[in-house]
């Protein structure tokens, strides 16, 4: 039996696998064609808004949407080697989102640094 680890810790560990990438070169890939995917719940997205062209996709469905072998996976789910970009709120979420797709093959999935909240901090591009 493993020892117990705290979130905090948790997260310290699994950020290690992932090149996680800042607002400016995430809007860098999304141009080069990676999958931005806003997983935040429908609250925060009404009140802040969207990231134009990000595939929103809940946190409980991501596996099953992004999985490009799932039966249910959206049209944008093409390949194990899509780039994807996970979006939650203030990036943490996302950080154990990305080590779950990855863990389902698609080894380019990383997370947004800070965020959505990042996102619009940094000025790009926001559509109500």
């Amino acid at each position: 039996m493993t020892e117990p680890v705290g979130i905090d810790e948790l997260l310290e560990r699994i950020r290690t696998e992932l090149d996680r990438v800042e607002p400016q070169r995430a809007f860098v890939e999304a141009g080069e064609g990676a999958l931005l995917v806003d997983i935040r719940y429908a609250a925060l997205r009404e009140r802040d808004g969207l990231i134009p062209g990000a595939l929103v996709v809940e946190r409980n469905e991501l596996e099953w949407r992004l999985d490009p072998q799932g039966s249910h996976r959206a049209p944008e789910a093409v390949s194990h080697d899509l780039r994807i970009v996970v979006v939650c709120n203030e990036g943490y979420a996302s950080s154990l989102a990305a080590v779950s797709l990855r863990q389902l093959g698609l080894h380019r999935a990383t997370d947004l640094i800070g965020g959505f909240q990042a996102w619009r901090s940094a000025g790009l591009p926001v559509e109500r």
